[in-house]
C-alpha cells in the first residue's frame, strides 16, 4: 500500500508522515518511509532537490523547474519507492508528482496539457493507494516555518521558491485542494490546526489501517464553518486574543511567536505564562519593544535564548542604553549575535565594539556596516576581504551573501562591483542590496529580475515613491504581497490606489502598508471594510487587533 501526504511548505506533513510511520511498526506493520526524517531516501533525488531549492539557480524556467522535479520523484519512485512496495505491508512518501504538478500548473502558471503528460510518463502507471492533503492556513504555515528558524537558526541561503513571495503558497494550497476535489475517494483532507498532534496522529493510523481493511474511508463530516464578522477593532482585538489564549495551551509556540510586537500589560502576562515553556520565542516576540517589563525580561532570557534576545534589539530597542549592556554581557558567549545586532549603528560605541569582535565574528562584523558608506566602513570590509583570501572569494555564496548585505542600500562604484562579484553565486541577495536605491542601474536589475524574483526585487522598492516602483508594483503585485510591503506609510493617491486594488487579494498586507496611517479616520475605515469581508483571516485580524493597541496607545499619550 502506497500513502501519500501532500501540503504547502510548514503544514506539517513531515512530522506527521515521519510520526505516523513510528506508529505503524509499533503496530505490527512493515513500513518504510522514503522520506524518513525530512531527508530523501535517494541520493540522487536529494541532490536534485538541493539544486532546485538553490537561489543561485535564479535562471531556471518553469519547464526546465517542471522536468527537474518530476527526474527527482522518478528517480526516488524507481530507486527505493517500488522496491519497497515488494517487501513492506506500507510505504509512506512525504510528497509525489503531486507535488510537481501543483507547483508547475498553480505556482508558475504551466498549462495543463504540458504538464500531465510529463508526470504521467515518469509515474508509469503508479497511482497512490492514498493521499493524505496536511491542509493550512498559509499564514500558519509560514509562521511555523518561522518558529522552526528561530528555536535553531541555521546558516544558509533562501529556498529559490521563496523567491516569488508569500503568495506562492497560497496559489499551491489551492491547487492542492482543487486536486483533492477532483478525486475524493482517492484524497483525504486533514485541517492541521486547531488539534492537538497526537490526535492528528492518532487519527491518521486509524484511517490508514481503515483503508488495509479494503475499506473506504468515512466521509468526513461538514461542520459550520461560518466565522463571526469582528465589526471593530477592539473586537478583533479580542478575538486575536482568543487564539492566543487557546494556543498557549494546545500549541505555545505559536502563541508566543504571534506576540511579537505587541506591547501592553496584557501581552507581558502571557509572555510571563509562556517564559519558561517557550525562551526563544518569547525573546523573538520581544523584538523592537523598550519598555521596562521588555527590558526586564531580555535580562532574565538573556542566558537561556541569548541568540533570540540579541535578535530582538531592533528599531527603537536597536541603540537604546539597556542593548549595551546586553551585548556586553554575551560578547564572549556569542560574539556573531552581539555583531549582527550592531547592524546600522554608526556610533563610536558601535565601532568599538566591532573591533573587539573582529577576530572572532568578522562575517557579521562587516554584515553589520549596511547603509553605511564612511571610508572607515570600507575600510574594515577590505580587511575582512583580504582575510577570506581577495575578491575571488566574492564567488563563494556564504562570503557573496555577507557582502551584500554589508552593502544594502549603498550606491557607488565600489558597491557596484562587489554586487557583480557576488551575482554568480547570490544573485537574490545582490538584489535585495538594492534596498532604498534609484539609480539607473539599479532599476535595471530590478527589471531584468523581478519576474524571477519578485519578493527579492519588491522588498528592495520599500518606501520608494517613485515611477518605475509603482510600475513594478502594479505589474506584480496581483501574485506577490510584497508589492504592499513595500508601501508601508506612503500615502498619496498611487498608494492608496494600489492598497484598493489589491486589498482583497492580500488583506492583511494591505492593512499592514498602512503603517502609522492605520489610526486615521481613513485607515481605520479601510480596515474595518476589510474584517467584515474577511471574518476568516487570521493574518488581518492580528494586524487589525495591532491597529487597536496602537490606537489605544496613542490616545493615552494625546490624554497625558
Amino acid at each position: 500500500m502506497l500513502i501519500v501526504f501532500e501540503g504547502i511548505d510548514g503544514s506539517g506533513k513531515t512530522t506527521l508522515s515521519n510520526r505516523v510511520a513510528q506508529e505503524l511498526r509499533q503496530a505490527g506493520l512493515r513500513v518504510r518511509h522514503v522520506r524518513e526524517g525530512g531527508q530523501l531516501a535517494s541520493p540522487v533525488s536529494e541532490s536534485l532537490r538541493r539544486f532546485t531549492r538553490d537561489p543561485a539557480n535564479l535562471a531556471l524556467t518553469p519547464m526546465a523547474e517542471l522536468l527537474l522535479y518530476a527526474a527527482r520523484e522518478a528517480q526516488l519512485l524507481e530507486e527505493v519507492t517500488r522496491p519497497a512496495l515488494a517487501t513492506h505491508d506500507v510505504v509512506i512518501t512525504d510528497r509525489f508528482f503531486y507535488t510537481a504538478e501543483v507547483l508547475a500548473r498553480w505556482g508558475r502558471g504551466l498549462p495543463e496539457i504540458s504538464v500531465r503528460p510529463v508526470l504521467d510518463a515518469c509515474a508509469r502507471g503508479l497511482k497512490p493507494d492514498h493521499v493524505f492533503l496536511i491542509d493550512v492556513d498559509p499564514t500558519i504555515a509560514r509562521a511555523r516555518r518561522k518558529i522552526s528558524k528561530i528555536i535553531t537558526p541555521k546558516p544558509g541561503a533562501p529556498s529559490r521558491k521563496g523567491l516569488a513571495g508569500a503568495g506562492l503558497q497560497v496559489r499551491l494550497r489551492a491547487g492542492y485542494r482543487t486536486l483533492a476535489e477532483e478525486s475524493p475517494g482517492r484524497w483525504s483532507r486533514v485541517e492541521n490546526a486547531g488539534l492537538p498532534l497526537e490526535v492528528l496522529v492518532t487519527r491518521l493510523v486509524q484511517d490508514i489501517l481503515h483503508l488495509r481493511s479494503d475499506r473506504r474511508l468515512p466521509a468526513p463530516s461538514s461542520r459550520a464553518s461560518a466565522t463571526p464578522t469582528a465589526r471593530s477593532l477592539d473586537e478583533a482585538r479580542a478575538r486575536f486574543l482568543a487564539h492566543i489564549d487557546r494556543w498557549m495551551e494546545e500549541e505555545p509556540a505559536l502563541a508566543a511567536y504571534y506576540l511579537a510586537h505587541f506591547d501592553g500589560e496584557d501581552m507581558a502576562e502571557r509572555r510571563e505564562h509562556l517564559a519558561a515553556r517557550c525562551p526563544e520565542l518569547v525573546a523573538y516576540s520581544l523584538t523592537g519593544l523598550v519598555t521596562p517589563a521588555a527590558w526586564r525580561l531580555r535580562r532574565r532570557l538573556a542566558e537561556q535564548a541569548p541568540v533570540q534576545t540579541l535578535g530582538s534589539l531592533t528599531e527603537a530597542a536597536l541603540d537604546a542604553p539597556e542593548s549595551w549592556g546586553l551585548r556586553e554581557l554575551l560578547a564572549q558567549r556569542v560574539p556573531m549575535e552581539v555583531a549582527a545586532s550592531l547592524n546600522g549603528l554608526d556610533s563610536e560605541l558601535a565601532w568599538n565594539l566591532r573591533e573587539r569582535l573582529f577576530f572572532s565574528a568578522a562575517e557579521n562584523v562587516v554584515a553589520s556596516l549596511q547603509g553605511i558608506g564612511s571610508e572607515r566602513a570600507w575600510g574594515q570590509r577590505m580587511r575582512w576581504l583580504a582575510d577570506v583570501g581577495g575578491k575571488d572569494a566574492l564567488r563563494l555564496e556564504r562570503v557573496a551573501r555577507t557582502a551584500c548585505r554589508s552593502l544594502r542600500g549603498l550606491d557607488g562604484e565600489r558597491a557596484w562591483q562587489w554586487r557583480e562579484l557576488a551575482w554568480s553565486a547570490a544573485p537574490d541577495a545582490v538584489l535585495r542590496s538594492l534596498e532604498g536605491l534609484e539609480c539607473p542601474r539599479s532599476w535595471l536589475l530590478r527589471e531584468e529580475n523581478v519576474a524571477r524574483a519578485p519578493r527579492a526585487v519588491l522588498d528592495s522598492l520599500a518606501g520608494l515613491d517613485h515611477p518605475r516602483a509603482w510600475v513594478l508594483r502594479e505589474s506584480f503585485g496581483a501574485q506577490c504581497e510584497e508589492a504592499l510591503h513595500s508601501i508601508e506609510g506612503l500615502e498619496g493617491v498611487a498608494a492608496w490606489g494600489l492598497r484598493a486594488a489589491l486589498a482583497d487579494t492580500w488583506p492583511a498586507a494591505a492593512v499592514k502598508s498602512l503603517g502609522p496611517l492605520e489610526t486615521t479616520a481613513r485607515g481605520i475605515a479601510f480596515i474595518e471594510r476589510l474584517l467584515a469581508q474577511h471574518p476568516e483571516d487570521f493574518a488581518l485580524l492580528r494586524h487589525a487587533a495591532r491597529c487597536a493597541a496602537d490606537t489605544t496607545q496613542r490616545l493615552r499619550h494625546a490624554s497625558a
